[in-house]
């Protein structure tokens, strides 16, 4: 009886233990992504790039290493999420593209399950796009995301006002100032979410090299069982002057392991001192083929300036000022 005893109380604590760290879940996530990308109208040693976010090599090149790591509890949470490579290092801000490079850092705490506090480092909650290719449908990033915050260190609040409605409300350091804010300054964001569409605000200042004001809106809709359509709207003003644009990103998936999608992008320039500034159109086709976990993307994007006052920004094939620039890039993309 004695082992008996003995025996069903150490099933019982193991039980108990088994059943503690169920709930607190451990793990590791990531991505790796590489590219090959020639000008078609310029020549690939001219130096020049459009001028957005990443993807700006021609040749072989890296994108980044991505790792994630995710504590998850009942109530409370970390994650960690470390990045290399020149992508990391152009969203963090960092010349060090070899050394990992913080992405991520933060705390959360379920305070209930309508309420969610985060403290730390996140990504924007501004725009369509996001840093890592995995979950972008094109290669390539946007003007409007480009030009707007790639990150926010602060304090968050997360509230799901129903089953369709959501609140964040954030406080910040000013516009991509992701570790220390030295000049006493921060910055302010919210969000109202309804199925998926969301109504973005931010705003700091604009001193000290700060956004401004930006409100932006990012949505879509599922047309068909087959065809979506995603779209992204976005002003900011900073004391006057600033950019506005807007996104539309039609998807059509053809089976189940090949979709191709098109991002029709207006963007310009506006200042209460200037008339004429220039504007952008920007047209790029991605196709998306995928075998389990690894993605090969190509895509051809072709970008186009105003030609405001003589302002012509790419090269052609014989160094000419040109006022568009074309490519085509191959990507590849895995993720675990």
């Amino acid at each position: 009886m004695k082992k008996f005893f003995t025996l069903t109380m150490i099933i019982s604590a193991f039980t108990l233990y088994a059943q503690e760290t169920e709930e607190k879940k451990l793990s590791i996530t990531g991505s790796v992504d590489a590219y090959y990308q020639t000008y078609l109208s310029s020549s690939d040693d001219s130096g020049q790039s459009f001028g957005t976010a990443f993807a700006d090599q021609t040749g072989f090149a890296l994108g980044m290493g991505n790792l994630i790591a995710s504590y998850e509890g009942e109530k409370v949470g970390a994650v960690l999420d470390l990045v290399t490579g020149p992508r990391g290092a152009s969203a963090t801000f960092s010349n060090d593209i070899v050394d990992g490079i913080v992405n991520q850092a933060y705390v959360y705490w379920n305070v209930s399950e309508s309420t969610t506090l985060t403290f730390g480092r996140w990504n924007t909650f501004l725009g369509y796009e996001v840093i890592s290719p995995a979950a972008n449908f094109n290669y390539s990033t946007s003007y409007l995301f480009s030009n707007g915050p790639f990150s926010h260190m602060g304090l968050k609040a997360d509230f799901a006002l129903s089953e369709d409605f959501s609140l964040m409300l954030a406080i910040m350091n000013p516009w991509d100032t992701n570790n220390t804010s030295t000049t006493g300054e921060y910055s302010f964001g919210a969000q109202l979410g309804y199925s998926d569409q969301y109504l973005n605000i931010y705003y700091d200042s604009g001193n000290n090299g700060g956004l401004g004001f930006e409100i932006d809106y990012t949505g879509g809709f599922d047309l068909s069982d087959d065809f979506f359509l995603g779209i992204n709207a976005a002003y900011n003003d900073n004391d006057g002057a600033g950019f506005y644009g807007a996104a539309l990103y039609p998807q059509l998936a053809t089976s189940d392991s090949f979709s191709i999608g098109l991002r029709g992008e207006y963007f310009g320039l506006h200042d209460k001192d200037l008339d004429d500034l220039p504007s952008v159109f920007a047209a790029t086709l991605t196709g998306s083929y995928k075998l389990e976990d690894f993605i090969i993307k190509p895509e051809i994007r072709l970008d186009s300036w105003s030609n405001v006052d003589g302002i012509e920004p790419y090269l052609d094939s014989d160094g000419a000022a040109a006022s568009s620039l074309n490519a085509f890039t191959l990507a590849a993309i895995y993720s675990f």
